[in-house]
């Protein structure tokens, strides 16, 4: 039987005239029918999450802990479902679709265990201070397509833990997981606390604009990012962007390579490189460079060859959506123009087409030393495509590592770990890895500087931009 799929809406299930499809990246197929909310569908999941935030705010952390590992119950429950439908819109393998379905369940459960806590602030023979958090009201939480359900659902447990009404919007290219969880999480949680709205950038527009809602966190583009922002300010909303990274990676020359060039490789083509924190960048010293180089090729032509079947044992699929498959073909097209040296993936990079009949796919591109001006190195890619430059003098890779338009993730690979931290310190990204590739911890603060974004998320530090502090001032 087909799958449906409904907006929710004050916990019923609203359809629509209007709907569209998505394109299963590995086919090009069309899947299932997708309604797409209209405005009165949004006026009213407003509404409904205003007149929730009432009652909601109310409730203790306790009661909304113990709802999360409710929610938790249910995305386990339903994984396999779950995790079919993401390989289908994503064109994720099974493997890296259940990692999003169970890295889900995991940030349910932390922050069931973990929320933000009273804090004595100050104190003296007078006058105790003591800082509370209190919720600021409806979220607007708009979300990417890369990992559509971990990255919704760390703004629907952020909000929930601290007493917020939230509303989702997923991304037009991946809606169906996030819809098809919103729907089989209804009965736990009050009517209006938690609901789902399908469309596209002008329902986004809505919610930025909207004196109903009260803060947006996105994660996409920082271009998007900057009208969002703009937008917001309208109604001064609280903001959360996570956005653009182009993450460098050094690897210093006494680093162990058994374990480095996996690690890159993994960094650089997990996901086929649609990672926000993907290793986009790698800086390998002068002295290992042709053994790191080679090593790098062989490690990517064993363990990320195309694999049609979404069941094979890989964690390397297509590219998610036609729109980022000619964005990172003409990165390739970009790189033949220029003459380059494509030393893998090089038969992609000579037909810059896809490497079966059908669907967005593009085998892991690797390009020796390309230009530090050339648009590979200076654009984020966000796709299977890798540029290995060399170094010799530390000063001169950090500066070349630190863009001044990026500093989402960065990492360093070195046996001596005081110097790998020696050069983390020194980096412009909000997180540096240490001998492993970048991967964002729910338990750990995650937010970019510069153009890679506004505030952050995770962690219980991440908690603090979903909630105002407000000081309680007792008189001794």
């Amino acid at each position: 039987m087909q799958p449906q799929f409904f907006n929710v809406i004050n916990d019923e299930l609203r359809g629509s005239e209007k709907t569209h499809a998505v394109t299963d990246p590995r086919t090009e197929e069309n899947l299932w029918p997708c309604p797409i909310a209209s405005t009165d569908d949004f006026e009213d999941a407003v509404a409904a999450a205003r007149k929730a935030f009432t009652t909601w705010s109310r409730t203790t952390v306790a009661e909304r802990q113990a709802l999360l590992v409710k929610l938790a119950e249910v995305l386990e429950q339903n994984a396999g479902e779950l995790a079919e439908i993401l390989a289908r819109e994503t064109g994720k393998s099974q493997i890296v679709a259940s990692i999003d379905v169970n890295g889900s369940i995991a940030q349910c459960l932390y922050y069931s265990q973990n929320a933000l806590e009273d804090e004595v602030q100050f104190e003296d023979e007078t006058t105790k201070v003591v800082a509370t958090h209190i919720p600021l009201g409806v979220v607007g939480a708009i979300c990417p397509w890369n990992f559509p359900l971990i990255l919704s659902n760390i703004k629907v447990v952020a909000s929930l833990v601290t007493g917020n009404c939230v509303i989702l919007k997923p991304s037009p290219f991946t809606p169906y997981a996030v819809m098809k969880w919103t729907e089989l999480s209804r009965g736990i949680l009050p009517p209006g606390v938690f609901q789902v709205l399908n469309g596209g950038a002008d329902l986004g527009a809505l919610m930025t604009l909207h004196p109903g809602i009260d803060k947006i966190s996105f994660t996409g583009t920082t271009a998007t990012g900057k009208r969002v922002m703009a937008s917001c300010a309208k109604t001064l909303k609280k903001v959360t962007l996570e956005l653009a990274g182009n993450d460098a990676c050094i690897v210093c020359a006494d680093a162990d390579l058994d374990r480095a060039v996996p690690s890159v490789a993994s960094g650089g083509f997990f996901n086929a490189g649609q990672v926000c924190v993907a290793s986009k960048r790698i800086y390998v010293h002068e002295s290992i460079y042709d053994d790191f180089l080679a090593r790098l090729v062989k490690e990517v032509e064993a363990s990320y060859a195309i694999q049609e079947d979404s069941a094979a044992p890989s964690v390397f699929g297509p590219v998610s959506n036609k729109m980022q498959f000619d964005v990172v073909k003409g990165i390739i097209e970009d790189c033949r123009a220029n003459g380059y040296n494509i030393v893998s993936g090089a038969a992609a990079a000579a037909s810059a087409k896809p490497a079966t009949a059908k669907g967005f796919w593009l085998p892991p591109t690797i390009v020796s030393k390309p230009p530090e001006n050339s648009v590979l190195v200076k654009e984020e890619q966000f796709g299977p495509i890798l540029p290995i430059l060399s170094w010799s003098d530390e000063d001169d890779v950090v500066r070349r590592s630190n863009l001044a338009n990026a500093g989402l993730g960065a990492s360093v690979y070195s046996a001596d770990l005081a110097q790998a931290e020696r050069i983390a310190r020194r980096l412009e990204a909000g997180g540096v890895w240490i001998n492993q590739f970048e991967r964002p911890n729910f338990g750990a603060f995650f937010g970019g500087i510069k153009d890679s974004g506004f505030g952050g998320e995770m962690g219980k530090q991440g908690l603090l931009s979903y909630a105002y502090t407000q000081c309680l001032h007792f008189a001794k």
